[in-house]
């Protein structure tokens, strides 16, 4: 799949396209039915096939102080809307020169002018345009009047509940790993460069991978049984840790998930974490023999759980 920034010229041969225009963070079932819309609208019409997502988010511009609740990093997104049959991602550099752009700019001289598409596809409640001057009604409006169709897709529902990122937010941090990985269609996951440590895993048993948090939204503090994705394309199951690690001076916000029977090293690579199942907050233990015990017990329970049939 291609990736796009929008301030470089598109392609001639993307030009014409469908177009999902969204936020898309963590790509959840809502998202899936926009994107699966624009993906068989223009597989019927012989067109691309772009997702247009935003990078920064908007929130992070205007409100730059929030803390971090991103679900899907750009690499995530790119994968996930290649899985779901598209040709290419767009991306929507937030900053200021894009803020200012109006709802009439937006859908004239950018979708229309400077991406040439044929068609757009968006979710009930999308707003564009500077001071989200723009909304569904505006959209087709306009589009009419210069070629653009539109179609949009209504709330999907799961559980009684309208799919949505910030119930997925709610779950993650409430530890309810199984809520937030049924409203994603898969489990919440963490993806980084593995860094070098403090290496006290490693003298008690327990060496661990060292990942940063980034932009990712923090999920409940605590153990967690997880699987972590390698670079070649192995799975390894194992629990992690994600906080601050209390028993530790100085605090340090990490995840730093335990693999189990594998010894190779890490330093470097970039591993996915994939949250499974939450098996307890955070503690402070007062010795590391306690602390050690209790990692025993916690990967104890981590492999059943792990291994237990779907």
């Amino acid at each position: 799949m291609i990736r796009l920034d929008v301030r470089d010229p598109l392609p001639e041969t993307l030009r014409g396209a469908i177009i999902a225009l969204g936020n898309f963070d963590g790509f959840h079932l809502g998202h899936q039915a926009v994107v699966g819309e624009a993906v068989r609208w223009a597989q019927a019409e012989g067109r691309p096939a772009i997702v247009a997502t935003f990078d920064p988010h908007p929130v992070r511009f205007f409100r730059p102080d929030t803390p971090p609740f991103r679900l899907t990093t750009l690499d995530q997104r790119q994968e996930l809307f290649a899985a779901a049959g598209a040709d290419a991602m767009l991306v929507f550099t937030f900053d200021a020169e894009f803020a200012a752009i109006t709802a009439d700019g937006f859908v004239a001289d950018l979708l229309h002018q400077q991406l040439g598409a044929a068609g757009v596809v968006t979710g009930i409640d999308f707003t564009f345009g500077k001071a989200r001057g723009g909304n569904l009604a505006l959209l087709s409006e306009m589009g009419a009047a210069c070629g653009l169709a539109t179609r949009s897709v209504g709330p999907v529902e799961q559980a009684g509940e309208v799919v949505s990122s910030s119930r997925i937010r709610q779950a993650l941090q409430a530890g309810d790993c199984a809520s937030a990985a049924q409203l994603m269609t898969r489990p919440y996951a963490i993806r980084g460069i593995v860094q070098h440590g403090d290496k006290l895993g490693r003298t008690i048993g327990y060496p661990t991978a060292n990942l940063p948090l980034g932009t990712y939204l923090r999920p409940r503090y605590g153990i967690y049984a997880v699987t972590g994705t390698l670079p070649d394309g192995r799975v390894l199951q194992g629990a992690a840790n994600i906080g601050i690690r209390p028993t530790f001076d100085p605090p340090k916000e990490l995840l730093e998930p335990f693999f189990f029977d594998f010894a190779e090293d890490l330093y470097g690579q970039e591993v996915e974490v994939a949250f499974h199942h939450f098996l307890r907050p955070e503690a402070k233990f007062d010795t590391i023999e306690a602390l050690t015990v209790q990692m025993t017990k916690d990967c104890d329970t981590a492999r059943k759980l792990l291994s237990a049939p779907l």
